[in-house]
């Protein structure tokens, strides 16, 4: 038996999610050590031959322990997922489909929409990419394509075509993606608060506002439509900017910003359209 002096090693089962390391998985099971000493040898391992069991959305999930040789507090884990109908190992994240039966299977727990969709953890992602990945899931996906299907696979494909198109919709404009990274990094902007706001930022979205009312033809009104389209394209550059340098708080404050020009946008397409 390993004794580690003044540590304490805690396990848990519980789902992890960390969108800078690319992974996703439905249940994982997580190791968090308090010691005093960073120092270990090098053959040391935390766990050994620990097999855990779980059941999950008619799945049966396998954990893996590692062996840690790195000084770092933790140890990290591998999960395993099987088919939920023909128990064969599901080789990839996130799995639409077991390769071996070909049966499409239930969505992962805490999955992040950018693996969802397979694109880098960005604030400026490939708008192309996603539109492709998009497409491609449907496709397949679509619930048209299981009416003569068990009821379980309905369900199912009707269950990951949703979840797919939360996550496109989610990720395909700057403002939403931006309100989502916040989300997994554990922050929100709730709605309805001007606390943070600079009483001249808001004077300044006042008079917009007032000219964009007043507007007595499309010009003006397209006038006011390209300045607010060349602001929000500013702070896309200093939201990603942020976010790149994890700054999230001025991040938080940037994306706050957006939320009132994209609200100005919106109302210029209103205004434009009642001069047609």
């Amino acid at each position: 038996m390993l004794l580690l002096n003044s540590s304490r090693i805690v396990c848990s089962i519980r789902v992890l999610l960390h969108p800078n390391r690319q992974q996703s998985v439905f249940k994982a099971v997580t190791c968090s050590a308090h010691c005093m000493s960073t120092s270990f040898p090098k053959k040391d391992t935390w766990l050994s031959n620990m097999n855990l069991r779980a059941m999950g959305k008619g799945r049966e999930i396998i954990y893996y322990t590692n062996q840690v040789n790195s000084p770092r507090n933790y140890c990290t884990a591998q999960v395993k997922l099987n088919c939920w109908s023909c128990k064969q190992p599901l080789d990839k994240t996130p799995a639409f489909f077991c390769l071996s039966c070909k049966v499409v299977q239930p969505p992962e727990e805490g999955i992040s929409y950018f693996k969802i969709m397979d694109c880098d953890y960005t604030f400026t992602l490939d708008i192309q990419k996603l539109q492709k990945r998009y497409l491609q899931l449907q496709r397949s996906l679509h619930p048209d394509n299981f009416s003569q299907k068990s009821m379980k696979e309905q369900e199912y494909s009707e269950h990951q075509s949703a979840l797919v198109n939360k996550a496109y919709r989610t990720l395909l404009k700057p403002l939403s993606r931006g309100l989502y990274m916040l989300e997994l990094e554990g922050m929100r902007i709730e709605e309805g608060t001007d606390s943070g706001a600079d009483s001249q930022f808001l004077m300044e979205l006042m008079e917009i506002n007032e000219a964009l009312d007043e507007a007595q033809n499309p010009e003006e009104a397209n006038k006011i439509g390209q300045d607010t389209k060349g602001k929000l394209a500013d702070l896309t550059v200093q939201i990603d900017a942020a976010l790149r340098k994890g700054e999230l708080q001025t991040a938080k404050a940037l994306l706050a910003q957006m939320k009132y020009f994209a609200n100005i946008d919106e109302k210029v397409k209103e205004k434009l359209s009642e001069f047609m």
